[in-house]
C-alpha cells in the first residue's frame, strides 16, 4: 500500500466502524429487556446502561425506592412486586443474584425459554470490544474503582463504568470499560480483563468459599484469566479523604493509571481531587456539634479502617460508633474479630442484625454474647 492510499484506507475502516456502531445502536434500540429485581445497586446501573443506550428497559422489585423512581423517570416501565403477569415477552432477561428460583416472573421466563442472565453475566456481556478494568477483592473495590474512574475521565479517556453505589454507572465513548468485580460466588470469574486490580484477599463471604484455601483458588483463577495483574507500591500521594486504606487504594489506581501511561502530574491531581464514594465515609450533615457520618463497613477489617480513618481525621472528639451487624453468618463466623476492632471507638451502639434473604441459615444465639463483647462499653 503507497503512502497516498493510507488515508483513504483509514478513513475507509473509521466509516465501517460508524456505520457498524449505527447498526448496533439501531438494534439495542429494538431490544426489549427485562429486569427482576432492578432496584438493587448492582442490577440498576446495568439498568441506566441499557436505557442511555436506547433499550426499552422494564423491571421489577418488591418495594418503590429513589432508584426505581430514577428509572422511571429516565423512561423504564417499573413495576412494584413480582408477578408472572409482569413479564411482556422481552428479549432478554436480567436478574439479581439475589432473586430466588422460586421467583415467578424468573420461572415464567424460563418455561418460556427466554434467554435469562444474572446481573455478573450481563456485564460480561456488555463488556464485549471493550478494554476493560476489572477490580476485585474482599474490601475497597467500589473506592479503588470510583478512583480510576476518576482518573481517566481527568485524563480524557470518557471511560464507561458500572460500580457497586447509588449513580455507579457511566457511558461513555471510547473503548474504557471500569467494572467493580464482584467476588462472592465466583461472580468475577465471568470477566476476562485486560486490567485486573486485586485489592486485598481475606476470609469473607464464608457462607459460600467455606475456607480461605477456595478463596485463594478463585482469586487465582480469576488473576490467570487476566491480561494484567496490578501490583501494589507505595507513592507520596496527598487526598482529602482520610484513613490508611484509602491511601493503599489510592496508589493501586496509581499504578493502573499507569498502566495506561497516563502522566503521573494527572493523577495525583485527579486522586487529590477525589471526595469520596456513596456510604464510604460520606458525611452526611451535623447535628448540634455532632457530625454524622455513614459508611457500609461490615467487616471486621472495615470497621477498624473506617474508625482509624476517624480518628485520623477527629483526633479530640468523641467517637460514637452505630453498628448493624450485617447477616447472622457473617457474625458468627467471625464473631471474636468483631469484638476486637472497635476499639478505635469510645462507645458502641449494637441495634439488631440485618438479615440477608437466602444467606442466613443461623440465627439464634447471638444476643446473650453481644453484652460481653470486652472492655468497649456497648449501649444495647
Amino acid at each position: 500500500m503507497s503512502m497516498c492510499s493510507y488515508p483513504q484506507a483509514r478513513l475507509k475502516s473509521q466509516f465501517q466502524e460508524l456505520i457498524f456502531g449505527k447498526i448496533c445502536a439501531i438494534f439495542l434500540r429494538m431490544q426489549k429487556i427485562h429486569f427482576i429485581g432492578i432496584g438493587g445497586i448492582g442490577i440498576s446501573n446495568i439498568a441506566f446502561i441499557y436505557l442511555e443506550k436506547g433499550c426499552q428497559v422494564s423491571g421489577s422489585d418488591l418495594k418503590e425506592s429513589e432508584i426505581t423512581k430514577a428509572l422511571q423517570k429516565k423512561g423504564a416501565k417499573i413495576f412494584i412486586g413480582h408477578k408472572a403477569i409482569n413479564l411482556k415477552k422481552p428479549d432478554l432477561v436480567i436478574y439479581s443474584e439475589a432473586i430466588p428460583a422460586n421467583n415467578p416472573e424468573l420461572q415464567k421466563a424460563k418455561k418460556l425459554s427466554l434467554e435469562c442472565l444474572s446481573g455478573s453475566q450481563a456485564i460480561s456481556r456488555l463488556s464485549k470490544g471493550y478494554f476493560i478494568i476489572a477490580v476485585a477483592g474482599m474490601h475497597g473495590k467500589t473506592t479503588t474503582a470510583s478512583m480510576i474512574a476518576q482518573i481517566l475521565i481527568k485524563a480524557g479517556f470518557d471511560p464507561s463504568f458500572i460500580i457497586g453505589k447509588k449513580d455507579g454507572w457511566r457511558c461513555g465513548k471510547s473503548k474504557y470499560l471500569i467494572i467493580e468485580a464482584d467476588e462472592y460466588k465466583d461472580k468475577f470469574l465471568n470477566y476476562y480483563p485486560d486490567i485486573a486490580v486485586i485489592t486485598n484477599i481475606e476470609a469473607e463471604h464464608m457462607d459460600y468459599f467455606k475456607n480461605l484455601e477456595n478463596i485463594k483458588k478463585s482469586f487465582c483463577k480469576f488473576a490467570s484469566q487476566s491480561k494484567k495483574v496490578i501490583k501494589h507500591k507505595k507513592h507520596n500521594l496527598k487526598l482529602q479523604i482520610p484513613g490508611k486504606h484509602n491511601l493503599y487504594n489510592a496508589c493501586l489506581a496509581f499504578e493502573a493509571a499507569k498502566a495506561l501511561k497516563i502522566k503521573d502530574s494527572v493523577i495525583k491531581k485527579a486522586l487529590f481531587e477525589y471526595k469520596g464514594s456513596w456510604r464510604r465515609f460520606e458525611i452526611k450533615g451535623r447535628y448540634n456539634q455532632a457530625i454524622i457520618i455513614d459508611d457500609y463497613a461490615h467487616h471486621p477489617t472495615e470497621i477498624q479502617a473506617t474508625l482509624q480513618a476517624a480518628r485520623e481525621k477527629y483526633p479530640k472528639k468523641q467517637i460514637i460508633a452505630v453498628f448493624q451487624p450485617h447477616q447472622y453468618q457473617r457474625l458468627n463466623l467471625l464473631f471474636n474479630d468483631f469484638a476486637k476492632s472497635f476499639s478505635q471507638a469510645d462507645q458502641v451502639i449494637v441495634t439488631d442484625v440485618y438479615s440477608v434473604a437466602g444467606r442466613d441459615s443461623v440465627r439464634n444465639g447471638f444476643k446473650p454474647f453481644l453484652t460481653g463483647w470486652g472492655p468497649l462499653q456497648f449501649l444495647l
